[in-house]
This record gives C-alpha cells, structure tokens and sequence, in this order.
C-alpha cells in the first residue's frame, strides 16, 4: 500500500485515470447478460468547444451512467458529434477567407473534401474537452452524423416518410439568412432589440370610395416600408366602425398601383395604429396566415426579393424599375428600397408625418415614429433575417405529433419536472410543418432528383430514382438537411437501425434522455417522432430537463455582457471533481443554477477533507475492506457509523430514483463532512481498536463508492491508495442497503454529538478559554442518560473538555446551563468569567441584533418596498433578516445559558 501524498494534484490524478479507463475498456465493461441501461448523449456541434452548459447536462449524465455501472447494469453511454450544417459551413468558409479564397471557387465536392479535412484537423476540440470534465462514454463506438452507417439511415428515413405521405414538398415562407442563402430553423434566430421606425402612409381608395368621414384614403402603419412593392391586401377589424362599409372594396398601392382588396382580419387591432395594416404574405408570416384566410394561395403570394434580400421583380410585373436590384436596406452607404420608397411617398404627398413638440412647445415633424423594434437576426450570420416564399421539403410535424402525446399521457414517456408536460402539449397541439430543407453544400444532400418539368422522385438511390422516372433527365436537388432532421434519429441510427442488430434490440428504447430545457422542441420531441414513427416504440422512457446556467447575478450568461464561465479554467483551477460536484449540488429540479466560483472552491476543500481523511485512516493502520457486507461490531460508534452509511446509501438511491441531483450530492456530501469526517473520526481518536479500524475501512470504502459518480477522479486515486484492489473503482460494486438501521446505536451517538456541539457553542458564545477545562454536573438524568454517560464518557471528556461528571445539584455561583433531552448539564464558571461582564456583553449584542432584525423586518413589511426595489435588493434585505433573527436566538440561548 502506497503512503498518500500530503496534497493532491487534480491535474495529473485525472489525465492519468482517464485515460486509464478509456485505454481498458471500463467505460463499457463485457456485461452481456446484464441488464442493460441506456443514454444518448445530445451530439454537440462538431465545431464546438465545451462550455458551461455542456457541463451541467453532461455531468448529470455521468454520474447516471456511472451510477448504473456500480449496480451491475450493461451501461451504455452512446457518444457523437452533430455535423453542424451551417455552423461548421460558416468555419471552414471564414478559414478560406483568411487565405483570401471561397467556396464558390471550388465545385461542391471540392469544397466537401475540405470540410472533412477540416474535422480530422480540428473537429475533435469538444470530445477532448468532454473526456476532462470525465465523461465515461462508450468512445469505443463513437458516431458522427455523417458517418456512412448514420448517412444510411437519414437517407432511408426521408425516402420512408415521402412514401408514407408524412414529408412534402410545398411553398411556404421560411426564416431566410442572406448571409447564407439557405433557410434557417427557428432555434438559429434569436431576437434583437433594434431602434427602428413606424411610418404612416396613406393608401387611395380606388373608384370614389370613401371612408364615413369622408376620407379618400386610408392610412396604415408598418416598421417595413420596403415591402410595401409586394402588397397584396389591407386588412381591417370587421368591428371597427371606421371600416366596416369598405370591406370588400378596392384600395391602391401608391408606388406600384397595384389594386387590391379590403379584407377583414381580426389581425387587425382598432386599438393600434389607425387600425389598418397592410398584408404581404409573401414577407411576413403573421400576413402569411391573412392572406391565407383572404383565399390567396402560396404560389399566389407575391415575392419581391432574391436570396440576398435585393428587390426583384414580381409575379405581376408592376414593381418599378427603379428599384430592381436595390438591396432592401441602405448599404456600404447607398440608399436601398427602403429609403427609395418612403422618399417617394413622401414626395406623392402621402407620407403622414409624426409630430412632436420640442421643449419650446414648438411642434417638430418627423418622417417616422422612433420604436424599439424585435428583430430577428441569424445567431451565426448576425444578419436580419427575411421571411421568404419558397419551395422547400416539410414533414408533416402534425401526425408525427399524435404518437408521443399519447406517449406523455400515458406514462410511456415520462416528463421530469413534471411541470414541463404543459408547454411539452402546448407546443405540440399547435404544431406546424417542420421545413427541412437548407440551402447549402454541407450536410446530408437530399435524395430527391427532378425532371425537366420540376417533379420530384424521391428514392434512396439515384439508380432508384431513375427507375421511377423512365427515361425523364434527372437532376438531383442540390439542398441539404436540416442537421435536426438527422439527429432526431440519435437513438436508433446510433444503435446500426436499419440493421435489425442486437445491440438496436437491447439498447432500444433508452431509459433516459438528459436534455436542457431549450431543445425539448428541437430535439428532444423530434426524436420521439421519428422513434414512435420508424420504431414504434418510444426513444427513452424517462425525459429529464435541466435549466440553464446563469451568472451569479441571475442573468443570462452572453458574450456581450462578459459574464460567460469557462468550464475548462475551472477545472483548472478548482479540479474537474470540485466543478462536478457544484453541478450536482446546485441541480434544483425547475430551476436555474446560478455560478458561484466559491461553492466550486468550497467542493474542491471537500475533497481536500476527503484527503486528509484517508491519510488519517492510512496513518492509524486502516486498510480497505475485503467485504462489501459491513463488519461485525459492537461499539455504538462504529454501530453508528454502519447504519448512517447504509442511511445515506438509501438516501442516495431514493434521489436518484427520482432524479434529485441535489439531494443526492448533499446526502453524501453531509455524510463524509459531518458524520464520518467530523464526528466518527473525532469519536475513535486514540481508540483505533481492530474493530474500529475493520469498520473504518468499510465505511471509508463504501464513501468512495457512493461518491464515485459525482467525483470520479478523487475516488479512484484513493481507491487504488487505500489498499490492493482487484478492481478499478469505476466498475465496482455498489453499496448494498440490506444491513437494518441500528437505530439504538444511532440515537446514542446523535445524543452524543448534540450534547458536544452544545457544550462547544456554549463555550464559545460565554468566551471560555479554549484550554480551560471544567467540571460538568447532571441534573434530572434519566436511566438511559446515565448508561450512555457511562459508555461515552471518555470521548465527553475529551471532545467536551469536561475533566469531572457529577450528578445531583450545582455549586453556588453562575453556570451555564445546557438542556438535552430530559437532562440538564451544568458548567460552573465561577472563577473562569467574569459573569456580570459577560451578561452585559450578551445584552448589549442581543439589543443590536434585534434592533437590526426589526427594522429590516419593517422594511420588508412595507409592500411599497417590496414591490418597487430592485429584485436583489429585497433579496438581500430578506437574506440580512434571517442572519439578525439568527444572531438574536443564538445571543439569547447564550444569556439563558448564564440563568
């Protein structure tokens, strides 16, 4: 057995572990006749490194599967990476960039021959950042989404659903990035706040007609001028008085003089604006959706700009020349269509002006109404994004919808927080085509080939193709997937599907799926379709959403803001196990985890006890155990120590059952700190008998255990330290509760513990010399307390510093008296303070504290407080409340003590 080291070094115990498991295999030990037990980790981006959030959701993962591979089960982890369609495009663009080249200077397979180039250089960043945190995932099977196998059956999942009717093609408007010419699903666009305008133009009633007040025109409000060139319809509120006689009449776009209709809508709001809109379905989706009920259809729709977002001319040839080309905003410092139209419009005299008044009362003209407008941008491209008519590939989301309700509803699938199941049917009942299609070169090329005439066949092969075409030319669509088409299919496609494997047979479905909260949409949902769809069954039976990771203020952790945590320095700094545990301990089912680098300092002091432990045990002659049954004692302090182990086992198996991160973490985080740490090592000081040390060893081993999947590193070091094992750690046995609560032995030392921590708290709040020890008197002691007196008055004497025990009544003069149970113990303390001092001393304090505790309390009585500060400030009035509450008990219990 090695002697252990005075200091530990994180950094070389955890490269030298890991790769120590990888090398042997111990992620995935041979357990065929084992049960299996099941997780898909979320592919990360192949492009990306690991970062905060990574963290969380894949340490909660781990000590899963960890956990699972203690108690016996065949434990797969299945691990990949998610080839990033537009995000990996986007990198290995800017690199040709930098070398002043572009894609477009290469043909497509050119360019995808250097995309894979790129991975095998630099798209391992995040699985070696995934293998320090220690993350035991089966890296042996390792998949990529556009592995052969997995590209097999993506391919065969899109021919599949065409064939069933459940994918199509059709016009739609799409979230279209002109940075990238490709449509954009809604998780890539994020809204920005921008300062923009509302402009008011007046639109002219065709044929005479006017309004009941006699008005030719009616006046609309729009924050998109440039759009007006493809309008197709205004839209009015069928209540509103003012328009109710022209619905259904003619009315004239001023630029282009397109003639259109008069629709009622209840998109119009009479309370907003003048109440009127203008509809062009072709831009926006809210006008989609009118135009819809007005009776036009998609190809009806007009469209008036190209891939890039320049104006282009439409359907009916009425946009005028002059704004052919433009780009739809001012650009390197031209004016664009948006520009161009309202000067026009104004000139027309059919600008409605905004007016204010300045601070003379002087009324001031402007051309628009300044608004803080929602705009939505490409997160990747940091480009406005357009709504845009055009034909893509849509899986019919709405049937594939129907099989995983059922599934939530009938416990098939369950939802934990069970909070989450609302918006889960909220969104699917409500869900809309799934468009799949992207305009780009990298990514898994759809299998659809079209004639001269644009009809599609689809088929998994170009040969297959063919054959349903006849002699028809064929050219194959030169779009892509969305990268969530094919990572909706991560729990079978991982698993060999459409081989009908073994491992697919055993391995499917998934016990647990570990997901954030933002992707239950975009991924978790998905997969549960395409699994219900192809496998018919459910991908995993329990579905867990963890929250985000905020800053230690609440917010939102960005870039912009600069409050962004690196995983990675942490681990650096603190140790991979301190930063695990943190991730554990602040996993609060529903809630966020704020980031608090002292709670990760504080779990990297823990496994410095942890430490210092072993070598305690280590220099006092204890050893590992040879048994995973619990010794045969007799003492109350080692019958104690065995039933809080199996305790805390129990404990740890309930909150793992239920998935209580927290709860788990602190139960053995409370156990080593206090029970064995504090108090059992304190206990058998100088009384390390072979029962103790037996005992000793035992527990120390089952704490390793139990802490194995929260701290990997730690407890394999001194597993290995500790004794000569047969076994690594990570595939040993857990802990098995079987052995019955000594409750006798467990009520003993808590009473011995209590009656200590009294007796030092009262010490310490009196001022009692550290070195002073003083002579105890019992008073009312029952039989019970004079037998555990009895057995346990060595350690009283030596953690309580009593040096007599008497029993009957106190000596004259003033004690400090302490309640246990039925029993009072009386420290006489003439002589050792200055008693009338030390009164007035906790007088004095106890009047501040409650003065300070009251005031607070007045403040957050006062509901104007309450409702008007700063969130944080009331937080901390209430956090300063509760310490003066506290300070004032524990001040008060201090003079009680003194009579």
């Amino acid at each position: 057995m090695t002697e252990l080291p005075k200091t530990f070094d994180p950094a070389a115990i955890e490269s030298r572990w890991y790769a120590h498991w990888e090398s042997n295999g111990l992620f995935r030990p041979e357990r065929p006749d084992a049960q299996p037990f099941t997780i898909v980790n979320p592919p990360p981006n192949v492009t990306g490194s690991l970062h905060i959030g990574h963290a969380l959701d894949n340490t909660l993962q781990d000590i899963v599967i960890r956990y699972e591979r203690l108690r016996g089960k065949d434990a797969l982890w299945v691990v990949g990476t998610d080839h990033a369609g537009i995000a990996t495009q986007m990198v290995v663009e800017r690199q040709m960039e930098a070398q002043q080249d572009k894609r477009t200077n290469y043909t497509r397979d050119q360019f995808i021959e250097k995309v894979w180039a790129w991975k095998a250089e630099s798209g391992g960043t995040i699985t070696g950042q995934l293998r320090r945190l220690g993350c035991s995932m089966d890296w042996a099977n390792e998949r990529f989404t556009m592995d052969e196998g997995f590209s097999k059956a993506v391919v065969k999942v899109f021919v599949e659903l065409h064939q069933r009717g459940l994918l199509y093609r059709d016009k739609r408007l799409v979230n279209w990035d002109p940075h990238f010419r490709s449509a954009i699903s809604d998780l890539e666009v994020e809204t920005q706040e921008v300062k923009g305008g509302f402009w008011h133009f007046r639109y002219p009633l065709a044929d005479g007609v006017t309004l009941a007040n006699g008005a030719d025109h009616i006046v609309v409000a729009t924050t998109r001028p440039e759009t007006m060139l493809a309008d197709m319809a205004v839209a009015v509120n069928a209540e509103d008085p003012r328009y109710r006689d022209v619905i259904g009449k003619d009315i004239l776009q001023p630029i282009t003089g397109r003639r259109f209709k008069i629709v009622a809508d209840d998109h119009a709001d009479p309370e907003l604006g003048s109440g009127a809109v203008k509809i062009t379905p072709g831009h926006d989706f809210n006008d989609f959706e009118v135009g819809k009920r007005a009776g036009f259809k998609a190809g009806e729709m007009l469209n008036m700009f190209d891939a890039d977002a320049n104006v282009v001319q439409t359907a009916d040839g009425l946009v005028p020349e002059r704004f052919i080309g433009l780009h739809r905003f001012r650009r390197d410092g031209a004016d664009g269509a948006r520009e161009l139209v309202v000067a026009e419009l104004k000139a027309l005299g059919l600008l409605v002006p905004h007016v204010t008044k300045n601070k003379e009362g002087e009324e001031v003209a402007a051309d628009f109404e300044p608004r803080t407008i929602q705009t939505p941008y490409g997160d990747r491209s940091n480009v406005v994004i357009e709504p845009w008519l055009t034909d893509q590939w849509y899986v019919d989301a709405e049937k594939l919808s129907i099989a995983p309700m059922q599934a939530v509803r009938d416990g098939r699938i369950e939802i934990v927080p069970k909070t989450w199941e609302k918006t889960f049917f909220n969104w699917m009942e409500n869900i809309q085509p799934w468009c799949v299609s992207r305009q780009l070169w990298w990514g898994h090329q759809i299998p659809a080939w079209f004639d001269e005439d644009g009809v599609p066949y689809v088929a998994e092969t170009e040969a297959e193709a063919q054959a349903l075409a006849g002699n028809k030319r064929l050219v194959r669509d030169p779009d892509v997937l969305d990268t969530w088409f094919s990572s909706a299919l991560w729990p079978f496609g991982t698993l060999g599907w459409p081989e009908q494997s073994d491992k697919l047979a055993k391995h499917y479905p998934g016990d647990l799926l570990i997901s954030g909260f933002d992707i239950l949409f975009f991924w978790d949902a998905r997969m549960a379709m395409q699994g219900m769809e192809f496998m018919g069954d459910v991908p995993w039976k329990k579905l867990y959403l963890h929250g985000l990771v905020r800053a230690a203020d609440g917010q939102k952790m960005s870039k912009s803001k600069g409050n962004v945590v690196d995983p990675l320095g942490l681990i650096d700094k603190f140790g991979a196990d301190a930063l695990r545990f943190f991730m554990s301990a602040m996993e609060s089912q529903g809630r966020d985890v704020k980031m608090d680098e002292k709670r990760v300092e504080g779990y990297r002091n823990f496994a410095t006890k942890l430490w210092n432990a072993a070598r305690f045990l280590q220099s006092n002659g204890v050893t590992a155990s040879t048994d995973i049954a619990a010794p045969v004692a007799q003492l109350p302090v080692n019958r104690w120590i065995i039933a809080e182990t199996v305790a805390t086992v129990q404990a740890i198996d309930t909150a793992m059952v239920e998935l209580r991160f927290d709860a788990a973490a602190n139960a053995i985080y409370h156990f080593v700190w206090d029970q064995f740490c504090d108090w059992y090592i304190e206990l058998t000081k100088g009384a390390m008998d072979d029962e103790t040390r037996a005992v000793a060893g035992w527990a120390f081993d089952q704490i390793l255990v139990m802490l194995h999947p929260f701290m990997p590193f730690i407890t394999e070091e001194l597993w290995h330290l500790t004794g000569d094992r047969a076994n690594a750690l990570i595939v040993a046995q857990w802990p098995q509760a079987l052995a019955a609560v000594d409750s006798e032995a467990q009520a003993e030392i808590d009473w011995l513990i209590r009656l200590v921590s009294a007796i030092r708290t009262g010490r310490t709040e009196l001022n009692v010399p550290p070195g002073a020890k003083l002579p105890m008197v019992v008073r009312d002691a029952s039989e019970e307390t004079h037998r555990r007196l009895d057995r346990q008055g060595v350690a009283l004497a030596r953690l309580g510093r009593v040096d007599s025990l008497t029993f009957g009544e106190a000596p004259a003069g003033g004690a400090a008296q302490i309640v246990v149970d039925e029993a009072t113990f009386i420290l006489p303390l003439e002589g050792v303070i200055d008693i009338a001092a030390e009164k007035a001393r906790l007088a004095k304090a106890l009047a501040a504290a409650e003065k300070e505790r009251d005031g607070l309390g007045g403040r957050l009585s006062n509901a104007s407080f309450v409702e008007k500060a700063k969130p944080e400030a009331v937080a901390k009035a209430r956090e300063d409340h509760a310490e003066k509450s506290a300070e004032a008990e524990r001040l008060k219990a201090a003079l009680d003590r003194l009579g």
